[in-house]
């Protein structure tokens, strides 16, 4: 038996549920839709001429699938922020938005009341805890989520909540145009790749496992563009979280001016370097051209690579796939090394020092 199609090892190695959230996240993302509906908004908040989202980790990925999927609808300058301070542009006519899955992230939560001074009109996203509290108490208008189709408790495992709750704002801002349709048609298309992808599906079969077995022992360089650039970035936290695996991620065209200098050193490149390229027929033309010389030229350099077609038929039908295809991959490939993709105890303790007092 191949190793990714061994049950006893996801029982062993998943016991707070990192699969079967990975599975839910079309059920995440219909929760949103529907509780959003309720949501009330002030009229002002459709005043704007900006619009800033500060999170952290996985509580920012949606922001920056969102800014990326709807590049060219969005009329006001978007930013995704990582930060306890603000933009000094930040001010009465900006829509400043706290996205902390949690609700107890510091560094937004930080920020809040320098942006209640300067008039911003707020918005707060969260499962409870501090941020929640403040949507509760009438601080900021705000939509508090139960997350009860991520039993991993992962944020980035999580992605439906804070990134559903992201798109309904936008729509119901008139920011983006998403109709209920299409949102239940791509949600349709991502039911079958979570049967493409899901652990039922034997790794002779599957392409997700065979991804993980491919990249297994190397460190990672994801490769995306224009609508799926937000997902490019998520893989790579997902390798890095879930799979415990180095990864970085970077943008055809922008990496074609510098980064192909730097493949052929240092030596080690050639062992333990991989490329994915996520591949799409919505891109650019010339972009797609580009990835076809690019895989060329790091070929020649002797790195690792391998490329995944997306098959969607709407832009936000592929952003789903490679959401699914990513959260299985990682999933698979720290089967593959062994360990728990729920814990984060790198991160655990970095947050624990950083609590102790000077």
């Amino acid at each position: 038996m191949n190793k990714l199609d061994n049950p006893k090892l996801v029982a062993k190695l998943d016991p707070a549920g990192a699969l079967k959230s990975i599975g839910l996240l079309g059920e995440q993302v219909s929760q949103v839709w529907r509780e959003f509906k309720k949501v009330k908004l002030p009229k002002s908040y459709k005043k704007i001429n900006s619009i800033v989202i500060n999170g952290m980790g996985g509580s920012a990925l949606g922001a920056h699938i969102l800014g990326e999927l709807f590049f060219d609808q969005l009329k006001v300058p978007f930013r995704v922020i990582n930060s306890y301070l603000l933009p000094a542009a930040v001010d009465q006519k900006t829509l400043y938005i706290i996205c902390s899955y949690s609700g107890s992230t510091e560094e937004p939560l930080l920020a809040f009341s320098e942006a209640q001074k300067r008039g911003a009109k707020i918005f707060g996203i969260a499962a409870g805890k501090n941020l929640g509290q403040l949507i509760k108490r009438g601080k900021m208008p705000g939509y508090i989520f139960e997350p009860k189709a991520n039993p991993s408790k992962q944020p980035r495992l999580g992605l439906g909540y804070t990134l559903g709750a992201e798109l309904a704002l936008f729509k119901k801002l008139g920011l983006i145009k998403l109709t209920d349709a299409d949102l239940e048609s791509s949600l349709k298309n991502l039911d079958g790749f979570n049967r493409i992808f899901g652990f039922a599906n034997p790794a002779a079969k599957n392409p997700a496992k065979k991804l993980a077995s491919a990249i297994h022992g190397n460190a990672i360089v994801v490769v995306a563009s224009e609508h799926l650039s937000g997902n490019a970035h998520v893989f790579a936290n997902q390798l890095n979280e879930t799979s415990k695996t180095f990864a970085a991620y970077y943008l055809i065209s922008e990496l074609n001016h510098h980064l192909l200098e730097g493949l052929a050193n240092p030596a080690s490149n050639r062992q333990s370097l991989m490329f994915i390229f996520l591949e799409s027929d919505l891109y650019f033309a010339k972009n797609q051209r580009r990835y076809a010389i690019t895989e060329k030229i790091v070929q020649k350099n002797k790195v690792k690579s391998i490329s995944y077609q997306v098959k969607g038929k709407s832009k936000l039908a592929q952003v789903w796939e490679c959401l699914a295809l990513s959260s299985y991959a990682t999933f698979y490939l720290a089967l593959l090394n062994n360990v728990n993709p729920n814990l984060i105890p790198w991160v655990d303790l970095f947050k624990a020092e950083l609590k102790k007092k000077k």
